[in-house]
C-alpha cells in the first residue's frame, strides 16, 4: 500500500510539475507576444488593423495563461458587454453607408473596447512587472514613428514624404497626423518624469533624447491639438510631481532642467523653422482659427448641428452616416459622434467609462504607493486626451483605450503591491 500511495503521489507531482511548466510557457509566450501587440499599436494605416488582429491571438492565449478577471477591472468587461448591444443595433440605422461597413466599424470599437478590460487584467496581476514591458514597447515603437515621420517630412527618406506625411504634415505609419502625434504623448510622460527624478548622466542622455525625438515628432506632424496635449500633459506631470514625489532636491534639479530643456526645445524648433516650408506650414497652423473651423459648416458649427441631431435619434444614425447628411465633413467631437455611432445608451456607457477612469485615478494619487509615479503619467496624458476629445473623433484611436486600461491596471495593483504580491521595478 505504501509503495502503491507513493507511485501515486509520484505520478501527481509529475502531473502537477507539467502543469506548472505548461502554464509558465503560456505565460512567457503571453509576454512576449503583448510586446509585439503594444508595437502595432504604432502600425495603424488600415482598419481593422493588425493591432487588433494580433490581439485576436493575444485574448484567447490569455486565457490559457490564466489571466484573472479581478473584481476592480471587471466594470470594463461588464460595461463593454452592456455596450454591444446599443453599437449593435446603431450599425442598422445607417442609410447611406453600406451594413458590412458600420458592422465592422462597431466591432472594431467592440474590440478596442475589449482591450482596455485586458490592459487593465493584464497588468493587475503584476503592475510594475508589466508596466515595464508595456512602456518600453510603446516607448520604443513611439520613437520609431518619430523619427520615421520627421526623416520622411524632412524629405531625407527616398519616397518617405509620400508614405509618412499627409497634408504635407508627418503620419508616420498612421492613417492621419492628428492621430499619430498623440500616439507619442504618454511615452514622453514616462520618459520626462524619469528625466525630471533620475540623477546621472545616462538618465540625461537617454530620456533627453527619448524626449526630444517625440517633441519633434509632435511637432512636425503640425496638429494644433497634440501641440496643446503635449503642453498640458507636461504641465500637469510637473505639477503632480511637485506636490506628491519630488524632494527638496528633485525640485530644484526639475527647475534647472526646466531652464535647459526650454533652451533646447527652442534651438530645435527655431532650427525647423528655419527651413521656409516648415515656417510657412508653421505660421498657417499656429493661427487661433482656422478656415475650416469657422461658420455654419465649420468646426464649431456643425458641431451644434451634431448633437441636435444625435438628441432626435436615440438609436443613433450608425457610422460614416453624418458627412451624408447636410455637412460632408465629421462632427470633429466625440461626445456628439459617440451619440451618432452608438445611440443614447452606448454614447453613455462610454461617457461613464470617461468619468469612472478619471475617477479612479485621481482618488488613488492621494495615496502614497511606488504605483503612483506610474500613474502620474498615464493621468497626465489621458486629461488632455479626454479634452481632446471635444474637437476630434477619437473613439478608434487604439492608444486611447490602451491608456484607459493601464489606469485602471496600475490602481488595481496598489493592493498587490500594499500586501507584497508585487516586486517595485525600475520603470520610474
Amino acid at each position: 500500500m505504501a509503495l502503491t500511495a507513493t507511485a501515486g503521489d509520484f505520478a501527481a507531482l509529475q502531473r502537477a510539475r507539467g502543469h506548472a511548466y505548461v502554464e509558465a510557457a503560456l505565460k512567457t509566450t503571453l509576454d512576449r507576444l503583448v510586446i509585439v501587440w503594444i508595437f502595432m499599436g504604432g502600425m495603424v494605416i488600415i482598419e481593422p488593423s493588425p493591432y487588433e488582429f494580433l490581439f485576436a491571438l493575444v485574448l484567447p492565449l490569455s486565457l490559457f495563461a490564466g489571466l484573472k478577471v479581478y473584481a476592480s477591472t471587471a466594470p470594463l468587461l461588464l460595461l463593454t458587454i452592456a455596450f454591444s448591444p446599443f453599437a449593435l443595433t446603431a450599425a442598422f440605422q445607417a442609410t447611406y453607408t453600406p451594413t458590412a461597413t458600420t458592422l465592422i466599424y462597431e466591432a472594431v470599437t467592440i474590440f478596442l473596447m475589449l482591450t482596455a478590460f485586458f490592459a487593465a487584467s493584464y497588468v493587475a496581476e503584476a503592475p510594475q512587472e508589466r508596466m515595464r514591458r508595456i512602456v518600453g514597447a510603446y516607448t520604443f515603437v513611439a520613437v520609431f514613428s518619430a523619427v520615421m515621420g520627421t526623416l520622411g517630412y524632412l524629405h531625407l527618406i527616398p519616397g518617405g514624404y509620400d508614405i509618412l506625411t499627409r497634408y504635407g504634415r508627418a503620419k508616420a505609419f498612421f492613417q492621419d497626423p492628428n492621430v499619430f502625434a498623440p500616439f507619442l504623448i504618454l511615452p514622453a510622460m514616462y520618459a520626462l518624469q524619469r528625466l525630471l527624478l533620475t540623477p546621472g548622466r545616462r538618465s540625461l542622455l537617454i530620456n533627453g533624447g527619448i524626449v526630444m525625438a517625440l517633441l519633434i515628432g509632435v511637432f512636425v506632424s503640425f496638429s494644433r491639438a497634440a501641440w496643446g496635449g503635449l503642453l498640458g500633459a507636461s504641465l500637469i506631470l510637473s505639477l503632480l510631481l511637485l506636490a506628491l514625489e519630488a524632494s527638496a532636491r528633485q525640485k530644484v534639479r526639475m527647475l534647472v532642467l526646466a531652464m535647459i530643456g526650454f533652451v533646447l526645445v527652442a534651438t530645435a524648433i527655431g532650427g525647423l523653422l528655419s527651413i521656409p516650408s516648415v515656417r510657412a506650414l508653421f505660421e498657417l497652423r499656429a493661427s487661433v482659427e482656422q478656415s475650416y473651423d469657422s461658420g455654419d459648416t465649420g468646426r464649431f458649427g456643425r458641431q451644434g448641428y451634431a448633437f441636435d441631431l444625435g438628441l432626435t435619434h436615440p438609436f443613433g444614425i450608425g457610422p460614416a452616416e453624418f458627412r451624408n447628411l447636410e455637412i460632408p465633413e465629421e462632427a470633429h467631437d466625440s461626445f456628439a459622434t459617440t451619440l451618432h455611432v452608438y445611440g443614447w445608451g452606448g454614447a453613455l456607457i462610454w461617457d461613464v467609462i470617461i468619468l469612472l477612469t478619471l475617477a479612479r485615478g485621481f482618488s488613488a494619487l492621494i495615496r502614497k504607493s511606488p504605483n503612483r509615479r506610474m500613474l502620474i503619467p498615464l493621468l497626465a496624458t489621458y486629461v488632455p486626451l479626454v479634452i481632446e476629445a471635444g474637437i476630434i473623433d477619437i473613439d478608434h484611436w487604439r492608444h486611447y483605450y490602451l491608456i484607459t486600461g493601464l489606469i485602471w491596471g496600475v490602481t488595481a495593483g496598489y493592493k498587490r503591491l500594499e500586501r507584497g504580491e508585487d516586486k517595485v521595478s525600475a520603470l520610474v
